[in-house]
C-alpha cells in the first residue's frame, strides 16, 4: 500500500471519527471549561487533517493554512481561559463575607 492511499484509506477517517466524537463532547460537555477543552481538540485534529492531506497531494501551501488555524486557536484558548479566570476571579468575590 502506498502513502497516499495509506492516508486516505487509514489515518484521514480515524481523524473524521475523532473529530466526531469530539464534536459529541463539545455538545454534551457538562462545563464551560469542558467545551474549551474539545473546541481546541477540534482545531487539533483540523489541522491534523489538512496536514495530512498537504501531505498526500503534496500541495505544501496546505501547511500556511495549519499555521494560521494553529495560531488563532492559540489566540482563542488563551482568551477563553482569560474569560474562566475572570469569572472565577468575580464569583469568588461575590462568595466572600
Amino acid at each position: 500500500m502506498t502513502l497516499d492511499g495509506f492516508v486516505f484509506a487509514v489515518i484521514l477517517p480515524l481523524l473524521g471519527v475523532s473529530v466526531v466524537l469530539t464534536v459529541v463532547r463539545l455538545v454534551i460537555g457538562p462545563t464551560l471549561a469542558d467545551r474549551v477543552v474539545a473546541l481546541e481538540l477540534v482545531n487539533l485534529l483540523a489541522i491534523g487533517i489538512i496536514t495530512v492531506f498537504a501531505l498526500a497531494v503534496e500541495q505544501t501551501e496546505f501547511f500556511d493554512i495549519a499555521v494560521v488555524i494553529a495560531l488563532v486557536s492559540f489566540m482563542a484558548t488563551v482568551g477563553f481561559a482569560r474569560y474562566l479566570e475572570k469569572r472565577s476571579e468575580e464569583r469568588s468575590a461575590d462568595d466572600a463575607p
